[in-house]
């Protein structure tokens, strides 16, 4: 099962963004945008993996600035160490 790891840079707080997107993502006309968010900001992660994070199908845990997660179907992505 992949595992990816959100870090945070200068200009971006990976928790906070990523708590942020998924508080949004309980609106259903949000998704699509607040996926794009994940997927373009953290490249190497798929819409799948950003879809399991956002809807809480998959636990996160934050370590520092570092927003750690674990994707379910190990077919539909590849693990990824990704930075903004």
């Amino acid at each position: 099962m992949p595992v990816y790891r959100l870090g945070s840079s200068e200009l971006i707080h990976a928790p906070g963004v990523i708590a942020w997107a998924i508080n949004g993502y309980a609106f259903k006309r949000d998704r699509t945008v607040l996926r794009r968010v994940i997927v373009d900001g953290w490249p190497g992660v798929s819409a799948a993996a950003a879809h399991q994070l956002l809807s809480g199908s998959v636990p996160h845990t934050v370590e520092g600035d570092t927003v750690v997660f674990t994707v379910e179907d190990a077919s539909a992505d590849q693990p990824a160490r990704n930075e903004p």
